[in-house]
C-alpha cells in the first residue's frame, strides 16, 4: 500500500445547476455559468461542528457528521445556483388555494410533510423493498441462508440505485449537471497532479475520482451487505424490526464508508482499488465529458477555494468572459 502525492490541501466539490461548488477547509466557493455567458460566484465560510466538539472528530463519527453537514450545505448551494439562473418556482393552484384558505403557515407544514415523504420513499426503496423481495423469495421460491439473504438484499439495492441513476441521466438538465460533475473531478485531478489549472490540462485528466460521493455510496452498500450478514438471523422474522435495526446502524455504515473513501483518495493498492472500482464504474453514469465552458467554471471555483495556492487576481486568468459579464465575475 503506497501513499499518493497530493499537490496541496485536499479539496472536494459538487456539481450544481449550471455550475460547480468547491470546498477546501472552511472555504466554500461556487461558480455558476449565466445565460449571457458570464460567471457569477459566491464565497462563504463554513465551520464544521467538529471544530466546536472535538469528540465529533473521532474516526467514523466524523464521517456521519460530515455526511449530514454536506446534505445541509448542498441544499443551500443548490438554491444559490437556481437563483443565479433566475429560476423562481411559481406556486401551483393547489398551493395558492391552501394559502388563501389556511394562510402561509400551512405551506411550511406542507413543505415539511413533503420532506418526510421523501425520506419515507428512500426508506421504502432502499430498505423495505430489498428486504421484502428477499423475504418473498425465501418464503415462496426457495429457502435462503442468512448470508444469502443479506447478499440478495444488497444486490437488489445496488440494482435499484443504478436503475435510478440511469433513468435520471436521460433528462437533459441532469445530463448537463453530470458534465459539470466530470469537470469537477478533472479539475481536482489536475490540481492534485500539480499542473497549471488550464482548460487544456484539465481536459487530459480522468473524470473518475475515488473520493466521489458515488464511490462512497457503493462502499456503503457493500458495507451494508457485511453488516447485514453479522446481524442475528432471528431479525429475519420481523421485517419492521430489521428495518429499524438497519436504520440504527446506518450512521456506523456511513462513517466507515467515509473513512474508506478518504483513505482510498490518498492511497493506492490492490485492496483499495478493488473497493473503489465499482464506484468508479458507476461514475460512467454520473459523470460526462465536460465542454470548455463547464471546465472554466470548475477552474474558477477551485481557485477561489484555495486562495493560498491561487491568488484572487488569478481566478479568471485565461478565461474569456463577455464584457457585460465582467462585473458579475468580480462578485
Amino acid at each position: 500500500m503506497k501513499k499518493k502525492v497530493c499537490a496541496a490541501t485536499r479539496v472536494g466539490g459538487q456539481a450544481v445547476l449550471e455550475g460547480i461548488m468547491m470546498k477546501s477547509g472552511e472555504n466554500v466557493c461556487t461558480a455558476v455559468r449565466l445565460a449571457d455567458g458570464g460567471i457569477t460566484t459566491e464565497k462563504r465560510k463554513f465551520t464544521s461542528v467538529t471544530k466546536k466538539y472535538k469528540i465529533l472528530k473521532l474516526p467514523i463519527i466524523r464521517g456521519f457528521v460530515n455526511f449530514i453537514e454536506t446534505l445541509i450545505m448542498s441544499m443551500s448551494i443548490l438554491t444559490f445556483s437556481a437563483e443565479a439562473q433566475g429560476i423562481e418556482e411559481e406556486p401551483s393552484k393547489f398551493e395558492k388555494w391552501l394559502e388563501k384558505h389556511f394562510g402561509k403557515s400551512i405551506l411550511a407544514i406542507a413543505a415539511g410533510l413533503g420532506s418526510i415523504l421523501g425520506v419515507l420513499l428512500a426508506v421504502v426503496l432502499f430498505f423495505w423493498l430489498p428486504m421484502g423481495i428477499s423475504k418473498l423469495i425465501d418464503t415462496y421460491v426457495f429457502e435462503l441462508s442468512h448470508i444469502s439473504k443479506s447478499v440478495l438484499e444488497g444486490v437488489i439495492k445496488i440494482c435499484i440505485f443504478i436503475a435510478y441513476i440511469a433513468l435520471v441521466a436521460l433528462m437533459p438538465d441532469i445530463r448537463r449537471t453530470f458534465e459539470y460533475h466530470g469537470a469537477e473531478h478533472k479539475s481536482i485531478f489536475c490540481h492534485e497532479a500539480g499542473l497549471p489549472l488550464t482548460v487544456e490540462n484539465v481536459k487530459k485528466q480522468s473524470r473518475f475520482h475515488p473520493r466521489c460521493g458515488t464511490s462512497l455510496m457503493f462502499v456503503m452498500m457493500f458495507l451494508g451487505i457485511l453488516t447485514s450478514a453479522c446481524l442475528p438471523a432471528s431479525l429475519w422474522n420481523s421485517l419492521i424490526l430489521r428495518v429499524l435495526v438497519k436504520l440504527l446502524i446506518l450512521p456506523v455504515v456511513v462513517g466507515l464508508g467515509y473513512e474508506i473513501t478518504i483513505f482510498a483518495g490518498t492511497h493506492e493498492g490492490f485492496i483499495i482499488n478493488a473497493l473503489t472500482a465499482p464506484g468508479k464504474w458507476v461514475q460512467r453514469l454520473t459523470t460526462r465529458e465536460p465542454d470548455d465552458k463547464e471546465i472554466e467554471c470548475a477552474i474558477v471555483a477551485l481557485k477561489m477555494a484555495l486562495p493560498d495556492t491561487y491568488p484572487p487576481e488569478t481566478v479568471f486568468e485565461g478565461i474569456e468572459l463577455p464584457e457585460k459579464a465582467e462585473d458579475k465575475a468580480d462578485e
